[in-house]
């Protein structure tokens, strides 16, 4: 039996990282908000797992800066495991706690290349779970799995475990998502038809949170697969090591959302360092998966007819076998031969603005 315990949506300022010895600064004020997290919220319940939201350990500088890709891989990205990982490993080792965080990192297989990467640390500190993202937007640079397709399949199979990696743990099993990845469904029901109890989603910028389109997505992800929802995002945003102003890039609301698709824990204020926090109950949602008719929608699914909706490809795979990804520029040229790829199938309707 897996008893109640408190989790942490951890919403810590950010601090542009310019080069990997700048990540030590970050983790420092990450600690610091851990420790006062743990100390407040272990009073109600002990604390099990802590979330630390996309870009709070880099920062977001070659998106913002539209830094070349090797160059990022050569002074930025991070290796797992490594000194990084070892630093948040400690924290989960003081606090016997599952910690998950993620940072855009190298990969052995795939020289040259960077990836966006969230990890699971158990309370060993070691890392036992480590996803890949799929989905980026047009401003990220990130390579994904995706893009050297035949490589990836080589190396890991086509498989659930190849793309929706899912760790069997002590407090429940635990799937990974980083930001984007939680604007569509498919992600999440990867996760969930994988064994996903616990969904990661981590940060969104504004005006998605002030829209409410944050809040709506972490509830529908949770809702659609019966799943808890830890959804931590950034605080206030220092562009580089060096600004003297921050800007509330984010907008803050860290979240937590049950089985039910409600919101048990939001922390609405964006500007200043804090974290949401809330009791997991892991067989609450186990027994609520078994008993009910109504509300576990997945055992209602007839797979079969929802294979047509992908048989024919959208995005071109393997884009990134035989280079780096692009800068802005060029990157927003191919999403915009994606809109006009949807036209051309008659699936979306030419606007008649664009015809004048």
């Amino acid at each position: 039996m897996i008893e109640q315990y408190m989790a942490l949506a951890i919403q810590p300022t950010m601090r542009g990282a310019e080069k990997r010895e700048d990540i030590k600064r970050n983790i420092a004020h990450i600690s610091d908000v851990i420790d006062a997290a743990v100390w407040l919220s272990g009073i109600e319940m002990p604390v099990r797992l802590i979330t630390i939201p996309e870009g709070a350990l880099q920062g977001f500088t070659d998106e913002l800066f539209d830094w070349d890709h090797q160059y990022f891989v050569d002074h930025m990205a991070i290796d797992i495991p490594g000194e990084e990982t070892e630093l948040l490993g400690k924290k989960a080792k003081e606090y016997n706690a599952y910690l998950i965080a993620q940072a855009k990192v190298k990969h052995p297989e795939f020289p040259g290349r960077f990836f966006n990467s969230a990890f699971l640390i158990d309370p060993k500190g070691e890392v036992i779970l480590q996803s890949y993202k799929m989905q980026v937007f047009c401003q990220e640079h990130s390579t994904v799995p995706h893009d050297v397709w035949d490589k990836w399949i080589e190396l890991y199979g086509y498989k659930l475990d190849s793309f929706y990696s899912v760790a069997d743990t002590e407090i429940g099993r635990i799937g990974l998502l980083v930001c984007q990845e939680g604007d569509y469904p498919e992600p999440a029901r990867g996760l969930a038809m994988n064994g996903a109890e616990i969904i990661y989603r981590s940060s969104a910028p504004e005006p998605a949170v002030a829209n409410g389109w944050w809040e709506l997505q972490n509830r529908a992800r949770a809702l659609d697969n019966t799943c808890y929802v830890v959804a931590p995002n950034v605080a206030t945003y220092y562009p580089s090591q060096a600004a003297e102003l921050s800007v509330d890039t984010f907008g803050g609301q860290s979240m937590i959302v049950n089985h039910h698709g409600e919101v048990i824990s939001n922390h609405k204020y964006g500007s200043g360092s804090s974290y949401a926090g809330a009791i997991i109950d892991i067989e609450s949602l186990r027994e609520y998966r078994e008993r009910s008719l109504f509300g576990n929608w997945m055992k209602d699914l007839r797979t079969e007819q929802f294979k047509l909706i992908y048989e024919e490809p959208l995005f071109e795979k393997n884009l990134c076998m035989n280079r780096a990804p692009l800068k802005h520029k060029d990157t927003h040229e191919i999403y915009r031969q994606h809109v006009r790829k949807l036209i051309e199938r008659g699936i979306w309707v030419e606007s008649a603005r664009s015809k004048k």
